[in-house]
């Protein structure tokens, strides 16, 4: 009985109109994880410090799947990435390239020679520094078959585990696509010694069709997506497999019992109905509840906690969070992720203010839209901004936006009651990201549009003094 791995590309497809945020990228890792997936497929690394934190991070939380990050056909590309994967705990690098005579030559300006050699020379470097590396071939139904043979033989002599081929048009139908697996095993002599991956587009709408076709024949990797998107869909092969297993004499380590469950939540954040250019753009529905820290917990598991959390604290902020902390602790029993937000949001970089609220004005109900006037000061200007939002908060966060001619994630958003009474107060906790860093302000007032306001513009000045002081 062979196992079919699946390999999960969801975060490689993400398009316009999938826009997954930082957090909602270490949830799906988390949610696909859980599924079961054999590989989790992410983006290459582009921007060094952002790319190589949400890598970093995602390789922290996944336990089982292997992580898969691209690199580029060069030492460089190699040797950032895996600095960024090496903490994972199933590591793989991918060395994609085209092998199609068009792609090869409008895209990468090579030749068929000059590409081969860029192909091994990559795999040879990933080698030095990671066991598991694929080599992925793009267009590999397109190529020319002579010189798709010998890429396919000089990957594996070069140190491929697993080599992946490609239908990038979508327009094989699956006796054509397992005729072209047969001709592979039957001109790529040590194919049989390595895993064959396949990766098929939907264009005809036999992508599911042709990825079950190619287990029969040999394929012992398939690339998927949880979402439904122009690939293989995941829900499908995984039930088809799971149906038919024991008739091809394979199994999948997919748990069919929570694919529903797990990928409903998957669409959830792919698909969350919001404004395009709304502060809240983030669809995570779990958080890292269950975790806390006690009296007990000293300044580095404090630190530790923080930077789980997405915060890059200097020794003199964390000194200031620690004491902040021992306070509570003092008090609670378990101070949890909530609260070291709101700790971190009052003690950790206090800055002079840039930005000051003068006054705002937000009016809402059930039958109109939310609008929000709003007036700040930087120095000695008055700057104001009227926008519309999908309530009152967002409509102020627009506006807040709309002054400062800047869009910055919205990591989370919190509100909680300090006191109780018809008066109570509302604490918010406000985290915004800028490139790789999370900063964080809280707002407290009776009322929470306010303190939503205030929490917002303090994050937002934290962020405004950090790029003014580099």
């Amino acid at each position: 009985m062979h196992e079919i791995r699946i390999s999960d590309v969801t975060m490689k497809q993400t398009g316009p109109d999938i826009s997954l945020s930082f957090k909602e990228k270490i949830e799906l890792s988390k949610l696909l994880d859980k599924l079961g997936v054999s590989v989790i497929e992410l983006e290459p690394i582009q921007h060094s410090k952002i790319d190589s934190l949400r890598v970093k991070s995602v390789a922290a939380v996944v336990n089982n799947s292997i992580v898969a990050v691209p690199v580029a056909l060069n030492a460089e590309s190699v040797q950032q990435t895996w600095n960024a994967l090496k903490e994972a705990k199933k590591a793989r690098l991918q060395v994609c390239a085209p092998v199609s005579p068009v792609q090869m030559e409008y895209l990468f300006h090579k030749k068929p020679d000059g590409m081969l050699t860029s192909i091994c020379d990559t795999i040879k470097e990933c080698r030095k520094v990671c066991s598991d590396v694929e080599f992925v071939a793009d267009d590999a139904t397109r190529s020319d078959v002579t010189f798709l043979y010998q890429a396919l033989s000089a990957a594996i002599e070069a140190g491929a585990k697993t080599v992946t081929i490609c239908d990038t048009a979508g327009t094989m139908l699956p006796n054509e696509f397992t005729a072209f697996i047969r001709e592979l095993y039957a001109n790529v002599p040590k194919l049989p010694d390595v895993i064959l991956g396949i990766s098929c587009c939907d264009n005809l709408s036999m992508a599911d069709a042709c990825a079950i076709a190619g287990v029969r024949y040999g394929a012992r990797e398939i690339k998927a997506a949880s979402y439904r998107l122009n690939v293989v869909s995941l829900p499908n092969v995984a039930k088809a497999l799971s149906a038919k297993g024991d008739v091809y004499g394979v199994s999948c380590k997919v748990h069919t019992t929570v694919m529903k469950r797990i990928t409903g939540q998957i669409a959830w954040m792919c698909q969350t109905g919001r404004s395009k250019n709304s502060p809240f753009d983030n669809g995570v529905q779990e958080d890292d509840a269950g975790l806390y820290l006690t009296a007990h917990d000293d300044l580095s598991a404090v630190m530790k906690m923080a930077s789980r959390l997405g915060y890059d604290l200097s020794e003199e902020d964390g000194t200031r969070v620690y004491e902040a902390f021992r306070v509570i602790a003092a008090r609670k029993e378990k101070v949890g992720t909530k609260e070291l937000d709101a700790i971190v949001a009052s003690a950790a970089m206090q800055v002079p203010p840039t930005y000051t609220l003068d006054s705002y004005v937000v009016t809402s109900g059930n039958t109109i839209s939310a609008t929000a006037h709003l007036k700040l000061h930087k120095h000695d200007k008055v700057l104001e901004g009227v926008s519309i939002g999908d309530g009152p908060i967002d409509a102020a966060f627009l506006a807040v936006e709309q002054i400062t001619g800047q869009h910055y994630e919205l990591d989370d958003f919190q509100i909680q009651a300090v006191t109780e009474g018809r008066e109570a107060m509302g604490q918010t906790v406000v985290k915004l990201r800028s490139g790789s860093k999370v900063h964080s302000g809280r707002g407290i007032s009776t009322d929470i549009v306010g303190a939503s306001i205030h929490a917002y513009i303090n994050a937002l000045n934290k962020i405004v003094y950090e790029e003014e002081t580099v």
